[in-house]
């Protein structure tokens, strides 16, 4: 377990802020590279957050393992050290509006001149081009637009946005994606190239059973489903009651229906015709459900998920968030670390999900102060000189 993290001696410059362009840089760090998050004088948006209670641990989660910088970008000294910056870098992210960083002087055709091979990846909620591209993109507006939103929730109940800021996880992981896919063609051809990865596209693929059921319906807008099926395809699939609880329970093949039978003590319906195939079942679905519910509403959740998995039917109880954070699988692989913050005191943090054979999850470093590295960052790694640095705090550059 002592090889070295594949991308050791990378060098990313992020200007990312929320969850989108973070995470992307989070996998990075957690990948090896040396990752220096460039923040305003105020500090990005999510660190901002941190007045409000709890709001500060997500800052923490997302920027571990990385070097604080500051730097002014509305000034002229700023854009400097910035191009300075890229000139010895391999990658820079940043995911703020479309345009916003051309407008400053410094977007990917300046940068490119100073550094060919310089990786530029940008995240947005619509795209660099299209009529949609100044759109405003939040996670709860992308929800809105994309269609997750209107496939969330119960027939009978208004949309609701999905509980996890997908669009903006799902776009930090394509750019992720895209980024190491040019710093790929760069090993090739010694060139880099602007990577752009939109939220809207990036979660559409996600909404899969959802296009299925409407295509399916002859482009018919189709109902909400609940917990089932979003595509109505499958029976028994969905959230069912249990004493103390719920159990999400799915069978997705001939063998998993039968065993579900068996442990019901029903098997008597294995060869009844409304049930004999997908076809019947998915026919018969509020049927099956109310027989199911009538059965795991006896139980305790904990015995009716060992009674299951013994007898192989796919499920899980449905946990807390109190429940999946002290989850002893995760902290058994290092998925989840309990930590002493400095600045937050003992929290639960997260270690990438990526994982490289022979190489031993990487220690998490806990995030640190706003500008906590900016002499490291610029007289030690960049090369400034004392009175240098000086001056750029007394302008407030930095």
């Amino acid at each position: 377990m002592d090889r070295a993290l594949p991308l050791k001696g990378i060098t990313v410059v992020d200007l990312g802020q929320i969850y989108n362009g973070p995470y992307c840089t989070f996998m990075m760090a957690m990948a090896g590279a040396n990752v220096i998050k460039i923040e305003s004088k105020g500090g990005e948006h999510l660190r901002r957050r941190s007045v409000v209670g709890g709001a500060a641990l997500p800052f923490a989660m997302l920027n571990s393992n990385k070097t604080f910088a500051t730097l002014n970008l509305k000034s002229d000294a700023g854009k400097d050290l910035l191009r300075r910056m890229v000139k010895r870098a391999d990658v820079l992210i940043e995911n703020f509006a479309p345009g916003a960083m051309d407008r400053l002087g410094v977007g990917y055709k300046d940068l490119s001149v100073i550094n060919p091979r310089l990786i530029y990846g940008a995240g947005s909620g619509y795209g660099r081009s299209g009529p949609n591209r100044n759109y405003p993109a939040m996670d709860l507006t992308v929800q809105a637009m994309s269609g997750v939103m209107s496939v969330t929730g119960f027939p009978d109940c208004p949309p609701v946005k999905a509980g996890p800021a997908l669009c903006d996880f799902f776009g930090g992981t394509h750019l992720y994606a895209g980024v190491m896919t040019a710093l790929f063609e760069r090993e090739r051809t010694g060139l880099g190239r602007l990577v752009e990865v939109s939220m809207q596209e990036a979660v559409y693929a996600s909404l899969s059973s959802n296009l299925g059921l409407h295509y399916g319906s002859g482009g018919d807008i189709p109902p909400r489903t609940g917990n089932k099926h979003g595509g109505l395809a499958e029976s028994p699939y969905n959230v069912y009651p249990t004493i103390n609880g719920h159990i999400a329970i799915i069978c997705v093949g001939e063998s998993h229906w039968k065993s579900l039978l068996t442990v019901m003590g029903r098997q008597e319906l294995i060869t009844d015709a409304r049930y004999a195939d997908l076809k019947s079942r998915v026919g018969h679905m509020d049927e099956i459900d109310e027989l199911v519910s009538t059965f795991t509403g006896k139980f305790h959740k904990a015995d009716l998920f060992k009674l299951l998995m013994d007898n192989k039917v796919p499920c899980a109880p449905v946990r807390n968030l109190d429940e999946v954070i002290n989850d002893a699988h995760m902290h058994e692989r290092r998925a989840l670390q309990w930590v002493e913050h400095p600045m937050y005191g003992r929290v639960c943090l997260m270690n990438s999900p990526l994982r490289f054979e022979d190489s031993a999850p990487i220690e998490i470093k806990p995030s640190g102060h706003l500008g906590c590295d900016n002499r490291h960052v610029f007289v030690d790694w960049l090369g400034l000189s004392e009175p240098e640095f000086q001056q750029l705090l007394k302008d407030e550059v930095i």
